[in-house]
Order: C-alpha cells, then sequence, then structure tokens
C-alpha cells in the first residue's frame, strides 16, 4: 500500500511540473516551425546566377530514384530558344510526391545540382493529380525578371556562351575568340 502511494506522488509532482512549464506549442499558420539545416522537402529546381536552368536533362536522378517517382524528357538546346547550358535540357521533369520517399539520392546523383530537397514541408494535396509536380512548378524564379528562359543568345555558334563563369576555377575557353585572335 506504501508503494503505491509513492508512486502516485511521483505522478503528480510530475503533472506539477508539466503544468507550470511554458507551452512549446507553435501557432502554425503565422509560425511556421524551424527545421533542421539537414530537413528535406521539398524539392526545388535551380538556375544559374545567369538565369539559366541548372538542369540538363541527363535523368540521372530518375534512375537513382528507388520509388521511380522522377519522370525526365530531354530535348536539345537551340541557340535561338537556349533553357541550360549544356547541349540538351529537361523538357519535361516531373516528381511524384505520393511515391518520393524524401531519401535525397536524387539530389546526390544530380551532376549539376540542379534538384535540392528544400525546407518546405507543406505538402497537402486535395486530389491525387495535383501531387505530381511539374517543372513549372519545381523551377525557382529567375534573379532577374529578364532572365527567365527560353532566350536567345547573344553569340550563336559558341558552345561556351551558356556556361556560367566558374566561382574559384578557370573560366571556360573561347573558341570563337581564340580563332579570331590568331588571324
Amino acid at each position: 500500500m506504501f508503494e503505491g502511494l509513492v508512486a502516485l506522488v511521483k505522478g503528480m509532482l510530475t503533472t506539477g511540473r508539466e503544468m507550470t512549464s511554458p507551452p512549446v506549442t507553435y501557432q502554425y499558420p503565422e509560425v511556421k516551425k524551424p527545421v533542421p539545416p539537414r530537413f528535406r522537402g521539398r524539392h526545388e529546381l535551380k538556375r544559374h546566377e545567369n538565369g539559366l536552368e541548372k538542369c540538363i536533362g541527363c535523368s540521372l536522378c530518375a534512375a537513382a530514384c528507388p520509388a521511380d517517382a522522377i519522370y525526365v524528357v530531354p530535348a536539345a538546346n537551340q541557340d535561338n530558344e537556349r533553357y541550360s547550358p549544356g547541349e540538351r535540357y529537361a523538357a519535361t521533369y516531373e516528381i511524384n510526391l505520393l511515391r518520393c520517399i524524401f531519401c535525397g539520392f536524387c539530389e546526390e546523383a544530380c551532376p549539376t545540382g540542379a534538384i535540392v530537397l528544400e525546407h518546405d514541408y507543406e505538402l497537402a494535396y486535395y486530389d491525387r493529380r495535383s501531387a505530381i509536380i511539374t517543372k513549372e512548378q519545381l523551377l525557382v524564379a529567375p534573379p532577374k525578371p529578364n532572365m527567365g528562359t527560353p532566350r536567345v543568345m547573344p553569340d550563336p555558334g559558341n558552345l561556351y556562351a551558356a556556361i556560367p563563369p566558374i566561382k574559384g576555377g578557370t573560366e571556360p575557353v573561347n573558341i570563337v575568340e581564340m580563332a579570331k585572335a590568331k588571324q
């Protein structure tokens, strides 16, 4: 009987301590809960600083996805309609978030760092079709409004005109300018 009384007092003390401690409730729509730095939320397709898309349509992310949630259709870039620095771009890029397990394999497989799992965790849908995120929904906004894609390249025929400068590395060689300098 004495043991039961001790257990009851312990339980009441625990309840009393919890009643006096401040609540840890977030007022959700107004205040969003902070997430850890390595949190994997909704996907985003990033852009270069010059506004071109980083995705080159290689489909390595789709191959690395264990849930087969990514669908990529590559297409060839043209000088009068340039989307990315490479010779290809993703004409269609879709992610089925109902199948996605947010493992981050697509992020690791991407050679250009185009697909990134960001910190957005508000992923509620009313029907299955709206859970398939298209390229237009995944792409981040260009740095300036006039830097969107597609666009005409200023130096057609120059393979390196669309490649953004490399930070801390060597700049790409401009073959056209080298040929003009030799003449």
